[in-house]
């Protein structure tokens, strides 16, 4: 028989409960201002509701009647420079710290609601309703509410998108010298989520002050939580990451407040993450006014029984046993919330004139139409103060480097002139410069603070910097170690970093890096070869730079590092080991976006190309002596395009053929060419040509790589198709 021994974590996991001594003992003020919290998320809720009901609040409305106690217990002792985000569901959250910033921590029950915490709760519900007075400029709106200054850093319509983010803001606050702390909330749904799960782990491996608050309400949709998990008690993930963990009922505030007070400690004084389980209910359906019971999935009988242990009930009651409060006074407070939302309400909308008995919005309140695309990017004022050279017009002296070396030389430039940037990556701080020599030095030099290796989960370290970018402190620069690990983190690369931004109204900065290299022809096979230009470039917020030669490499580099937007730079293995050459005198220079290089100029074909196709496609204009002008494009996203000079071009040689490297259906070259003859239409005497590899992935056999990618032979097939097209000599 084998010997068997019954192991331990040795993670505290704990159910916490208060007593009539605890209610006794806690401060009445903060008895009392829960007390006025949990009202004014009520009333705010009722509102909405309310709203929601005449079709006046467009999209869900995610009630969170029923759940107040778990968000006002937590947050009710926080400062305003501790950090709070959550997910769709999030009202509760959100008003809870904002009501807390702007009192300053401590409500008045006889004069509830101040002129500044009415004017807040009126520009909540503008948010909510889509208008212009909104946070975000009705942008975010019920399932985006956001407020920098008050610790809100957005709530999220993806489950668990926004975890992520919190670890990546404690990881800022602990790195930046404070004793602030994140809370993140998700639901039972969450906590079965790969982004929940990483963010648990990277948290706890960096001892970062995040808590992990999950409002377990038993439901996702319809579906009960016994049916999702094998063990439906979600706090229990914690003995898995060595994380402590605490489970409460969540109906009842004070024994939240008390948990979370006990987590906080631990966070504050540097123990690490801290997962807190809230049972709740939400007392109606996902969305909308109606119960779950009209739906079928939940019987009147549990909802009455969980109606009977309204957290608001629960405050007045225990109040009322402490006399510090009576049933009048109870009664008053709920009146002066439920005016304080009318007034609101009355500010926003009005009788619809065309439609006795109905209201409608106030036509006046909606955001203009024409800034929809406003703030998807920063103007790129941020690169004034630089330094523009085109290296192919420098003529100073030149010093001799490899590619590669170019890179890590950038990076460690940038490093030292700006303390703000980190590196993350998978093996950045080891084996002298990670898989490839482009981190080479960094790790000595500034430590592993700075230069920090992660573990293999790039959607949660990706998710993690897009955290720390937003805070503001630090400038993270990433590494994915192949562009198609992209995949894996595409919820955090797409919907979160790229879009924060415009979502939230514009009030963010993302300054952020993501570092990845093309290596078709290194015998990787389908998962680690791909061009990512051509996804990156349909994804609005993300900038793209690509470049074909070292001297470029630096100044777009420094571009990118100065930049306040997410910007995407793609290297190519086949140009780490090449010789080149960079400025000796100048370190420092930009290639700013719009900056495209015209490697050749000719009259019969305009080429556009980037990375190691920029040579290919020189050799394959050689071979074929077409007058091609060649561009080397360098910066690829809509935005930062060069449209000048692709312009100029194309009126002058009325072709266009588009080269590079990789799959066809991923085609960066696809966006493009569409672009281009929506632009240049009446310039062209001939269809746009493309140059591709094949429609699949280039696979392992050397002989079908080959085959599934182009290179110089490729650009010739197509050059000379098009010359017999067009009947050139």
């Amino acid at each position: 028989m084998p010997r068997r021994k019954r192991l331990q974590t040795g993670v505290d996991w704990i159910q916490l409960e208060t007593t009539a001594a605890d209610w006794k003992a806690a401060d009445p003020s903060l008895l009392r201002t829960m007390l006025g919290q949990l009202h004014l998320v009520r009333a705010f809720e009722e509102s909405a509701l309310e709203l929601a009901g005449e079709g006046l609040l467009h999209g869900p409305a995610h009630s969170s009647i029923g759940q107040e106690g778990g968000a006002v217990g937590s947050i009710v002792g926080l400062r305003s420079s501790d950090a709070v985000n959550g997910s769709h569901r999030g009202h509760h959250q959100f008003l809870a710290k904002v009501i807390g910033h702007v009192s300053q921590g401590t409500l008045d029950l006889d004069e509830l609601v101040s002129p500044e915490l009415q004017a807040v709760l009126q520009r909540t519900l503008a948010e909510i309703l889509g208008l212009a007075q909104g946070f975000s400029g009705g942008r975010g709106g019920s399932m985006h509410l956001q407020w920098l200054e008050a610790g809100a850093l957005g709530t999220n319509a993806i489950v668990a998108g926004g975890t992520p983010f919190a670890t990546g803001n404690a990881w800022a606050q602990k790195h930046s010298g404070t004793t602030d702390l994140t809370i993140n909330y998700f639901g039972d749904g969450a906590a079965q989520i790969g982004s929940a799960l990483e963010s648990f782990n990277l948290a706890a491996a960096w001892k970062l002050p995040v808590a992990y608050f999950i409002e377990n309400n038993f439901y996702a949709v319809s579906t009960h939580a016994d049916e999702a998990s094998a063990d439906s008690r979600f706090s229990v993930r914690g003995q898995g990451f060595a994380i402590p963990s605490w489970r409460v009922d969540g109906m009842d505030p004070l024994a939240v407040h008390l948990a979370m007070q006990e987590a906080a400690e631990g966070m504050r004084a540097g123990e690490g993450p801290a997962i807190i389980e809230a049972e709740v209910y939400r007392f109606f359906h996902q969305n909308g006014p109606f119960p779950g019971s009209a739906f079928g999935y939940r019987s009147k009988a549990e909802e009455a029984e969980w109606r009977a242990r309204d957290p608001l009930d629960r405050m007045a009651t225990e109040l009322g046993k402490l006399d510090l409060i009576d049933e009048k006074s109870v009664a008053g407070v709920r009146e002066q919330a439920q005016a304080a939302l009318a007034a609101a309400v009355r500010e926003l909308v009005e009788p619809d004139p065309d439609d006795q008995g109905k209201r409608r919005i106030k036509p006046a309140l909606w955001p203009d139409p024409a800034v929809v695309d406003n703030g998807i990017r920063s103007d790129g004022s941020e690169l004034a103060g630089w330094t523009e050279l085109d290296p192919a017009c420098y003529d100073g002296p030149w010093q001799k480097v490899k590619f590669v070396d170019a890179v890590a030389g950038t990076l460690d430039r940038r490093m030292e002139q700006d303390e703000r940037i980190i590196v993350l990556g998978e093996d950045v701080h080891r084996l002298n410069g990670g898989t490839n020599g482009a981190t080479k030095g960094l790790t000595k030099k500034y430590g592993e603070d700075r230069v920090i290796g992660t573990p293999i989960s790039e959607n949660g370290f990706f998710g993690l910097a897009g955290g720390v970018a937003l805070d503001g402190r630090f400038r993270p620069v990433v590494e994915f170690m192949y562009p198609d690990f992209m995949w894996v983190a595409a919820d955090q690369v797409f919907n979160q970093v790229g879009k924060v931004r415009h979502m939230f109204g514009d009030n963010n900065r993302m300054p952020l890096v993501l570092r990845t290299k093309v290596a078709m022809g290194s015998g990787y096979g389908s998962q680690h070869l791909m061009d990512p230009a051509g996804i990156f470039a349909t994804a609005a917020g993300w900038r793209i730079v690509a470049a074909s030669n070292a001297s470029d490499y630096r100044g777009l580099l420094n571009a990118a590092l100065a930049l306040e937007d997410p910007v995407l730079v793609i290297e190519h293995v086949d140009l780490y080991g090449q010789a080149d050459r960079l400025p000796e005198d100048d370190a420092d220079y930009i290639i700013p976006p719009g900056s495209a290089a015209v490697r050749r100029t000719g009259s019969d074909v305009t080429v556009l190309t980037y990375l190691t196709m920029v040579q290919h496609s020189l050799e394959a204009i050689e071979q074929t002596g077409i007058d091609a002008d060649l561009i080397d494009l360098r910066w690829l996203d809509r935005a930062s395009f060069d449209w000048d000079t692709v312009g100029d071009s194309i009126r002058k040689t009325n072709r266009v053929l588009i080269v590079e490297q990789g799959a066809r259906g991923t085609s960066y070259g696809g966006w493009l060419a569409d672009e281009l003859q929506r632009r240049f239409f009446d310039w062209l005497d001939h269809p746009i040509e493309r140059v591709t590899g094949g429609e699949a992935s280039p696979s392992i056999s050397k002989v079908l790589e080959r085959a599934a990618i182009a290179k110089t032979e490729e650009v010739v097939v197509a050059l000379e198709r098009m010359r017999a097209e067009w009947g050139g000599a």
